[in-house]
């Protein structure tokens, strides 16, 4: 179908949507979660041949590991959407009410944003993800996910649109793109006319590309070169804990750990751990080669010293940045020049530093003693998210159903007129 066409179809079906009920919408999802593990023989099998395909085609190890399903991740996917239907209903809600001194009764009114599109790479269960918090918020979406994942894409979609149908609703609701010619993209990127925000998710090369090329509002964000500083007060088995959390629990994702900063006063007692416990994790350390040679004592086969560019890579593999810091400025410096403002911590047991670091760093997410790996729409109790921003306007963090949504003002007169 012509790229005009589906952006048509999706506007008009967004307005059908627009006016069904918070109980409508809940009853779609609950179909597709069902239909989901009906499917399952079926997702399974597509997936497998796009995994295959993929693998044999060089796609790397971060990719292929979020392209993978199985049973366990389709019934994920099928309970999320159930955990969707139980958050609150982001429509309808009305707030900012006042009475003017004329008698005039205004308030907002939380209204769906109306065509969304999402560009991504790889991760099926983002089209599970994003179609359900779309149907959820009173919006359509054109979805347009990578080459590698296009047959399993497609099941997915039949499922959706099957559970769109059997409740009388326009399959347009949810669009699919299954041409992986790049042309199209730039077809879509001038939408503006039916398109009402665009959501990239995948890498640097295509934020910048649809910043620099898209007519339509962008919302960039899910790279995350993400930090935790390892004060000096800090409980440091704790801590320890922590990173090993926030390193290895999913190495493949925006907001698993990137970097390690430590403060110069526990690097002669915790280096060391670090090395060890990484080791054990099969964990390659990337340290400065002065900071290996005044406090490595015992060598390890992962360790490399740190090369130009490290500390500004997003590993997603089982790699980790080391950088020794004076403080906790310096800290926080650091993170300023290399961080994405994805997701950023602190490991401390002094207030006044914990208070000093939420102030500065200036991340989506900032964290006190807490692993980088709760940056997620379900783990901050949001249910799923449609991405994560770093951006400032609109929406910052994980993008769930309020971010989904936009207003409108409501006047409400007695036959007023202006004088």
């Amino acid at each position: 179908m012509p790229i005009l066409e589906i952006c048509r179809q999706a506007k008009t079906a967004s307005r059908d949507l627009s006016q069904t009920t918070s109980h409508q919408r809940n009853q779609i999802l609950l179909t597709l979660a069902d239909v989901l593990k009906n499917k399952q023989t079926a997702i399974l099998e597509q997936n497998l041949v796009d995994y295959a395909e993929s693998e044999s085609n060089g796609l790397n190890p971060a990719m292929l590991e979020r392209l993978k399903l199985d049973e366990k991740r389709i019934a994920a996917m099928a309970d999320g959407v159930r955990a969707i239907t139980t958050l609150p209903d982001p429509l309808d809600q009305q707030f900012d009410q006042k009475e003017l001194p004329n008698g005039l009764q205004i308030y907002k009114q939380r209204v769906p944003l109306g065509v969304l599109a999402v560009i991504y790479e790889s991760r099926p269960n983002v089209t599970i993800d994003v179609a359900a918090l779309a149907i959820k918020s009173g919006n359509a979406v054109i979805l347009r996910g990578g080459k590698e994942t296009l047959r399993t894409n497609a099941v997915l979609v039949g499922c959706i649109r099957a559970a769109l149908k059997h409740h009388g609703m326009p399959e347009g609701v949810v669009q699919f793109i299954d041409n992986p010619d790049r042309g199209l993209v730039d077809e879509l990127l001038k939408m503006y006319l039916y398109v009402d925000m665009l959501i990239p998710r995948g890498g640097a090369a295509l934020h910048t590309y649809c910043r620099e090329h898209s007519l339509i509002p962008v919302i960039t964000g899910g790279i995350g070169i993400c930090h935790l500083f390892i004060d000096a007060s800090a409980d440091l088995p704790r801590a320890l804990e922590v990173i090993t959390n926030a390193k290895i629990q999913r190495p493949t994702v925006c907001n698993a750990l990137d970097t390690v900063l430590l403060h110069e006063k526990i690097t002669h007692t915790f280096l060391q751990s670090l090395i060890e416990r990484m080791a054990q994790e099969k964990v390659t350390l990337h340290i400065p080669s002065d900071v290996l040679q005044q406090w490595v004592i015992d060598p390890s086969e992962y360790i490399r010293p740190i090369s130009e560019g490290d500390y500004d890579r997003e590993w997603l593999s089982l790699d980790l940045g080391v950088k020794v810091v004076r403080d906790v400025d310096e800290a926080i410096a650091f993170i300023g020049e290399h961080s994405t403002g994805h997701s950023d911590g602190i490991m401390t047991e002094k207030d006044t530093n914990a208070a000093h670091f939420l102030r500065v760093v200036d991340s989506a997410v900032v964290y006190v003693n807490a692993s980088t790996r709760f940056t997620d729409g379900a783990e901050l109790g949001l249910g799923a998210e449609v991405a994560i921003s770093t951006q400032r306007l609109h929406a910052r963090g994980p993008m769930a159903l309020p971010e989904l949504t936009t207003y409108k003002w409501v006047v409400k007169g007695n036959y007023h007129t202006r004088t």
